[in-house]
């Protein structure tokens, strides 16, 4: 899959995923078709644009 990276939250933190949820419905409020996926090698949550998006906003990240 590639994507590009909007922001990444650590899955260890007290809150899990709830940061980066919030993070996604509010760059979705504004538009931004963020979502949010689990990157297990860096045990991270990431705010991710889709592949679709991401071609016209930003360096990639695969």
């Amino acid at each position: 899959m590639h994507a590009t990276v909007l922001k990444s939250f650590p899955a260890g933190a007290p809150r899990g995923a709830w940061p980066a949820e919030e993070y996604a419905a509010a760059r979705q409020r504004e538009g931004v078709p963020a979502t949010v996926v689990m990157d297990l090698e860096s045990d991270c949550f990431l705010v991710v644009l889709p592949a679709q998006s991401a071609a016209a906003s930003g360096p990639v990240v695969s």
